[in-house]
């Protein structure tokens, strides 16, 4: 099987060696990566701003990006979740439906992927701590995932998964500009989120979602708290040489 990598704009701008561990993490799941390096941004950030004329050229950009009828596997959440949620909106009565029903139903989150299509969870994957994982909002509510890293991480050598009391409430990075036009609400409820984390134990908080991960390494940072954020991908290939 070939697949299409999904690496959207904040992870190719922010974590690279994170896009490099997922194909290093697909490969090993027996399947050959294709990666387009002209795809940019999906149009989920310009949509949730009010800009949804932007929102729509990305989004036809995107369906343009990725034509090839394979399979495209994301690295965030969110972002998949905004394709497989909003894009209906975007293209609903067009000319570019057709394209856009084809890509949604081929399009998956990683952990997805890798669970629900392929039906592999163990990688040899070694991380000695103890750890939380956020269930970002887009991964319950618009993919419905919430086992999928859970066992992938039960098969990882060394780690303690443990789990907050209140697991699904939002990190506080919300959808658009929310972060940036509440800034009070929003640090709150990433305080909160990585102080229940830290309460549980945890060294780390592993994440799906490229925004909240963001959202929260950098509160982090800024705070001096003693915990880090990390992608699941990357966890899924620690301890490789």
């Amino acid at each position: 099987m070939t697949i299409d990598l999904f690496v959207p704009c904040l992870i190719d701008q922010f974590y690279p060696e994170t896009a490099m561990n997922a194909i290093k993490l697909l490969k090993a799941a027996g399947v050959e990566v294709e990666y387009n390096p002209e795809q940019t941004c999906c149009g989920k950030f310009a949509f949730h701003s009010g800009f949804v004329d932007e929102s729509k050229s990305l989004a036809e950009k995107f369906l343009r990006d990725f034509s090839n009828n394979r399979p495209v596997v994301g690295l965030s959440a969110s972002c998949v979740g905004f394709i497989k949620t909003r894009y209906k909106e975007l293209f609903y009565n067009t000319s570019m439906h057709l394209e856009y029903k084809r890509l949604v139903a081929n399009t998956f989150e990683i952990t997805d992927f890798l669970v629900n299509q392929l039906h592999k969870d163990f990688f040899e994957a070694v991380f000695r701590h103890k750890a939380a994982y956020l269930d970002s909002c887009s991964s319950l509510r618009e993919l419905g995932l919430k086992n999928e890293v859970r066992q992938l991480l039960s098969k990882v050598n060394g780690l303690v998964l443990v789990e907050m009391r209140h697991p699904e409430i939002c990190c506080g990075m919300g959808k658009g500009l929310f972060a940036v036009q509440n800034e009070a609400i929003s640090t709150s409820l990433a305080d909160q989120k990585l102080k229940e984390a830290m309460d549980a134990g945890a060294e780390y908080l592993i994440t799906n979602d490229i925004s909240c991960h963001l959202h929260l390494a950098s509160y982090a940072k800024k705070q001096g708290l003693p915990i880090e954020v990390i992608h699941i991908v990357d966890v899924l290939t620690s301890g490789w040489e």
